[in-house]
């Protein structure tokens, strides 16, 4: 049974998050063998605050400014 964790900025829709389990699903039994009804998938939500890519907080990275905008996140204020 493919068991898989993914995690995501909070803030996806229930559409969103239904269509990435299907189509992540599909995938698994394409490839895996899987049979659908066995195929796990976990969202975890974490907050801009919670990480980093580069070193620098996704909450303080200007160029994900338009992602966290897009998903109801107002990016803080860098501090230098």
């Amino acid at each position: 049974m493919p068991s898989i964790t993914v995690q995501l900025l909070r803030g996806r829709t229930v559409e969103q998050k239904r269509a990435f389990a299907a189509a992540v699903t599909e995938a698994a039994v394409a490839e895996l063998g899987a049979r659908p009804g066995d195929v796990r998938i976990a969202f975890e939500h974490i907050e801009p605050d919670d990480v980093a890519n580069g070193g620098v907080l996704a909450s303080e990275d200007s160029s994900r400014s338009s992602v966290l905008s897009n998903l109801g996140h107002e990016p803080a204020a860098v501090v230098d």
